[in-house]
């Protein structure tokens, strides 16, 4: 008999939730998601935006979607959020556990090591790895509630597994400003991977599968400057498209990757194989 392995991919009548879905990321992943069958609880600060490409996304795929605003480093709105999209679309099965903070000053983000300020440090924990705690926390409780299983899926990122190569950002604007990468974005992000082991093992008599997602450096919106100099860095010569991240997630999201836990999954060009 031919076996067909086209249906592991599917997501079909499964929730997924998606944090910081109105992000670059969020939004190419939020779209693959929906194209495999899911139904998507796209959460983000700004309710009014969220509901806007909700709807959008169910327009174009046919699924059922729900714009919830939440605040990742405020517990009530966490738990809120979860109570929203169960009541909306029933059982989670997905978490992509990915809202990453923006900071609002960007003189404080970028500030060197020596003149960082704890209260920025604070800012960028509480959402980075706090907020990954929190959803974490209320959807895998959602999760073993249901008795269902589940995928969680965290975003990490190149610099939460290896330092940044400081040289490269000489001469580098992001969206016509001067960039770093400061130590406290490489600490939370090493802080996921460490949640998600953790949470794996903890988790995994409940039938709920945790992995990191790692994207290397992703193009959008970084000068021809920064883009040279880090593709420079990359064995495949080049920074990643933003598509490129979307098939790990739908991997992980789905019934292909069912025996996949505690793994952290690096899409980065190969850069961390030098």
């Amino acid at each position: 008999m031919k076996s067909s392995y086209r249906n592991l991919f599917s997501l079909k009548n499964k929730t997924v939730i998606v944090t910081g879905a109105l992000g670059f990321l969020g939004r190419e992943c939020v779209k693959g998601l929906a194209e495999h069958g899911a139904n998507v609880a796209i959460v983000d600060l700004i309710e009014e935006d969220a509901v806007i490409f909700a709807e959008e996304v169910s327009r174009v795929y046919n699924v059922k979607t729900v714009g919830v605003a939440c605040d990742v480093s405020v517990e009530a709105d966490v738990s809120k959020m979860v109570e929203k999209v169960v009541e909306t679309l029933g059982n989670v099965d997905v978490l992509f556990n990915n809202a990453a903070s923006k900071s609002n000053d960007l003189d404080a983000f970028f500030a060197p090591f020596q003149e960082y300020s704890l209260d920025e440090w604070k800012k960028i924990m509480a959402v980075n790895l706090d907020g990954m705690f929190l959803v974490a926390k209320h959807v895998s409780k959602q999760m073993i509630h249901q008795q269902t299983g589940g995928s969680i899926i965290q975003t990490s990122s190149i610099y939460g597994i290896v330092g940044p190569d400081h040289r490269i950002y000489k001469g580098s604007l992001f969206l016509d400003r001067e960039i770093n990468s400061p130590a406290v974005y490489s600490a939370s992000k090493a802080g996921v991977v460490g949640l998600t082991t953790y949470l794996s093992t903890y988790l995994a008599k409940h039938r709920i599968r945790v992995n990191t997602l790692t994207p290397g450096g992703i193009q959008t919106g970084q000068n021809q400057q920064f883009i040279d100099n880090y593709s420079n860095r990359v064995p495949l010569g080049r920074m990643a498209n933003i598509n490129e991240v979307v098939g790990a997630v739908i991997f992980m999201a789905s019934e292909a990757s069912s025996y996949m836990t505690g793994q952290n999954m690096i899409i980065d060009g190969g850069l961390t194989a030098w």
